[in-house]
C-alpha cells in the first residue's frame, strides 16, 4: 500500500468548488438545445467541476513531421501480431521488462480487469488519485481516435512526440527481445513495454492499468498491483478465455496477487466463487459491491446523476458523476473502495477521504464514447458497447436518462462478436437501425451484419449503408423526419472503433 495519504481540502476550497458545481449546473440548463456539436476535446456532455483533466481523446498532431513520425511508429507497431492474439505465456513481456531494468516495479499499480467497464473505471480511479495530488499514469486500450491515448499521464493522453521518442527509447530492447525469443513481441507487449517505461521515466506516483484480455497470461500482468479490480465479468472473447463466467473469471482472477486488496463489482454466482478462492490462495483481502461497498442512492441530474456511495470507509453524499447509466455510478463505486484501499482506507485507517475532494474528482470524469453527446438536435450519443451484457446496460441508461421519442441505431461490428444479443438488447429501444461496417480489418461487412439484423428487426427497420458517414446521415435524416419526432435521438455502437470513426466524423476530435 502507499504510505502516501491524501490531504484534506480547506474550507474556502469546499465553498468554492460548491459555488462553482452550482453555477455550471445552472448555466448548463439553460443551454441552447440547438447546440449542434458540444465544444470538441472537452468533457462528456456538460457539468463538470474543478481543473480539466486533459482532452478525453488525443486530436492527431498539427505538426506535419511529428504526424509523419507517429504514422512510421506505428506501421512498425502494425506489422507485429494484433492484441487480439493471445498467446498463453508471459516469457517474451517479462524479458522486455528484465532488460528495461524492471520498470514497473518503480509505482504502486491498480490493476483492472473484468468484461464491461474497465476502462470507466480506470478513468475514475485516475481521477480521484488526481484530486488527491498524486502523479498518474493510465494504461488502457483499445483507443477510440490515437493510438497515443493507451497511455496517460496526469490525465491526459501522452503528446505524440513523447510517444515516438518512448518507442525509440526502447526499440533496440524490444529487438534484443525479438532476436531471442521464438515469436517476436506482439503489438500489444511492446505498447505495454512502452507505457511501463514512460510511467517509470515520468516518474509516477502510482498506475492505474487496465488488462488488454483476460488476466493470468495478460502482457500487463508483469506488475504486482496492491489492489486488484474486478469489474463486471459476462461473456466475451469466449474463444480464448472460457465459455462461461466462471471460466472467465479463472483467467482474470490472475490478477489477483499474493496479499493485495481485491475490489469486487457485482459478478455472477460462479464468477465471484472463482475470484473468492483465488483471494483465499494468495491471501488477499477482499471488498465486495453490495456488501463493504456500494451505491446508496442514484438520480438523473443535468449531464449526469447524483450518488450517494459507501465506500469501506465511510458513506459519501453530493456526488455529481457527468455519465449517464446505472452501470457508471457502480463503476464509480468500484473505482472509489479500490482508491480508499490504494490509500489503506479499512486497513491502515478508519477514516474515510475527503468528501470535497472526491466530490471534486468525480464531477472531472470523462469516458469518451461511453454514453457520450456529441451532438444536438437530433441528439447523438456514442456509446462503444460490443457484447449483449454492455448493450443491456446501454439500453436501460438511454432509456433512462433520455426522453427519446424515436431512437435510431447506428451499428458496426467485429467479426466473432455475438452481433445477435446485441441486436437483441437494443431491439426494443431502436426503431431502426442503419447497419453499416468501420474501417477496421476485423470489421464485419455491413450485408452480413444486415442480415442478422433482419432476423431480429424484419426488413422495414433496417436499412445498409456500407459507409460510416452514409449512415451517420442515414440515421439524422430519419430522426429529423416528422416533426412530431422532435426529441428523436441517435444512438451508433457496436465497437470502440466504430465510435472512434464516427466522433471524427462528427467533429468531436
Amino acid at each position: 500500500m502507499s504510505e502516501q495519504q491524501p490531504e484534506s481540502n480547506g474550507p474556502d476550497d469546499r465553498d468554492e468548488t460548491s459555488d462553482l458545481f452550482e453555477r455550471i449546473v445552472a448555466e448548463e440548463s439553460d443551454r441552447d438545445p440547438d447546440l449542434a456539436v458540444i465544444e470538441a476535446g472537452s468533457r462528456t456532455l456538460r457539468a463538470q467541476a474543478g481543473p480539466p483533466q486533459g482532452a478525453p481523446a488525443s486530436s492527431q498532431p498539427v505538426d506535419p513531421e511529428v504526424a509523419r513520425l507517429l504514422q512510421e511508429v506505428e506501421q512498425e507497431l502494425s506489422t507485429r501480431w494484433g492484441e487480439t492474439k493471445l498467446e498463453p505465456s508471459a516469457t517474451r513481456i517479462a524479458a522486455l521488462m528484465d532488460v528495461l531494468g524492471e520498470p514497473q516495479r518503480a509505482y504502486p499499480s491498480i490493476h483492472v480487469t473484468g468484461t464491461n467497464g474497465k476502462t470507466s473505471t480506470a478513468r475514475m480511479i485516475e481521477a480521484l488519485l488526481n484530486a488527491f495530488e498524486l502523479r498518474t499514469g493510465r494504461y488502457t486500450s483499445p483507443h477510440v481516435q490515437s493510438v497515443t491515448e493507451r497511455i496517460s499521464l496526469d490525465g491526459a493522453p501522452i503528446s505524440a512526440e513523447r510517444f515516438i521518442e518512448t518507442y525509440y527509447d526502447i526499440k533496440p530492447y524490444v529487438e534484443m527481445v525479438d532476436s531471442s525469443e521464438e515469436f517476436r513481441l506482439s503489438f500489444f507487449e511492446v505498447l505495454t513495454g512502452m507505457a511501463y517505461a514512460a510511467f517509470a521515466d515520468a516518474p509516477v506516483d502510482a498506475a492505474v492499468v487496465e488488462v488488454g484480455m483476460g488476466g493470468t497470461w495478460d502482457a500487463t500482468n508483469v506488475i504486482d498491483g496492491a489492489v486488484a479490480v474486478v469489474t463486471p465479468i459476462s461473456l466475451d472473447h469466449t474463444d480464448r478465455l472460457g465459455s462461461t463466467p466462471g471460466e472467465i473469471a479463472q483467467e482474470k482472477g490472475g490478477v489477483i496477487k499474493q496479499d493485495a486488496t481485491v475490489i469486487l463489482a457485482q459478478q455472477p454466482v460462479d464468477a465471484a466463487q472463482v475470484l473468492l478462492k483465488k483471494a483465499v490462495e494468495v491471501d488477499a483481502t477482499v471488498a465486495r459491491e453490495g456488501m463493504e461497498f456500494g451505491v446508496v442512492s442514484r438520480e438523473v441530474a443535468v449531464g449526469g446523476q447524483m450518488l450517494t456511495l459507501r465506500g469501506v470507509g465511510g458513506e459519501y453524499d453530493g456526488i455529481f458523476l457527468p455519465l449517464y447509466g446505472a452501470h457508471m455510478a457502480h463503476n464509480a463505486a468500484v473505482a472509489l473502495a479500490a482508491v480508499e484501499a490504494f490509500f489503506g482506507v479499512g486497513a491502515e485507517q478508519s477514516r474515510e477521504l475527503d468528501l470535497e475532494t472526491v466530490r471534486r474528482a468525480f464531477a472531472s470524469v470523462t469516458s469518451p464514447g461511453r454514453m457520450e453527446v456529441v451532438r444536438r438536435s437530433p441528439t447523438v450519443v456514442l456509446d462503444a458497447a460490443h457484447n449483449p451484457a454492455g448493450a443491456r446496460v446501454t439500453a436501460e441508461a438511454v432509456t433512462e436518462a433520455f426522453g427519446f421519442s424515436r431512437l435510431i441505431g447506428v451499428m458496426a461490428a467485429s467479426e466473432g462478436k455475438d452481433v445477435k444479443g446485441v441486436l437483441e438488447a437494443f431491439e426494443p429501444i431502436f426503431a431502426e437501425i442503419v447497419v453499416t461496417e468501420n474501417s477496421s480489418h476485423r470489421a464485419m461487412s455491413a450485408d452480413e451484419l444486415a442480415a442478422v439484423a433482419v432476423e431480429v428487426f424484419g426488413p422495414d427497420r433496417v436499412q445498409v449503408e456500407p459507409r460510416l458517414d452514409d449512415a451517420l446521415e442515414a440515421a439524422i435524416t430519419l430522426a429529423e423526419e416528422e416533426a412530431e419526432y422532435g426529441g428523436a435521438g441517435v444512438l451508433v455502437t457496436g465497437s470502440v472503433i466504430t465510435v472512434g470513426e464516427a466522433r471524427l466524423l462528427l467533429k468531436r476530435g
